[in-house]
């Protein structure tokens, strides 16, 4: 994931910096590992999973999609039950995320609204791995 993050040029969008500050409230949660699968010219997945998960392999996803290196976007998902959208934001999509209906949040520029809203969700949905 390092040398993905290095190589990564970031553009006047800023979602190298989005996806960094992602990592980065991944990274201050408790009791998480973190995958990363990598598929370029495709997308690159980061894959947080709680300690106490047993059923499930992970609590969200957060893709940096890669169809156009030079315009990557992010797409950050979650399980249907696992969060809250009061904003209603997010794109349910049905079976999207590991077979199960989820949330996306699409996050084609850096917004700080916007992170900050992610970041809550991925902080709820910690919380719900938890239990």
């Amino acid at each position: 994931m390092e040398k993905f993050i290095n190589d990564w040029k970031e553009t006047d969008t800023r979602t190298k910096q989005a996806f960094t500050e992602l990592l980065e409230h991944l990274n201050s949660l408790d009791d998480i590992t973190l995958d990363f699968n990598a598929r370029p010219g495709v997308s690159y997945s980061l894959r947080p999973r709680h300690a106490n998960q047993t059923e499930r392999s992970l609590f969200a996803m957060v893709d940096v999609i890669d169809d156009d290196p030079d315009e990557r976007w992010l797409s950050v998902c979650f399980y249907g039950e696992m969060v809250t959208d009061p904003e209603e934001t997010g794109d349910l999509v049905p079976e999207g995320l590991m077979g199960e209906d989820g949330y996306c949040f699409d996050l084609y520029e850096y917004d700080l609204g916007e992170m900050a809203y992610l970041k809550e969700r991925l902080t709820q949905a910690h919380q719900n791995a938890a239990k």
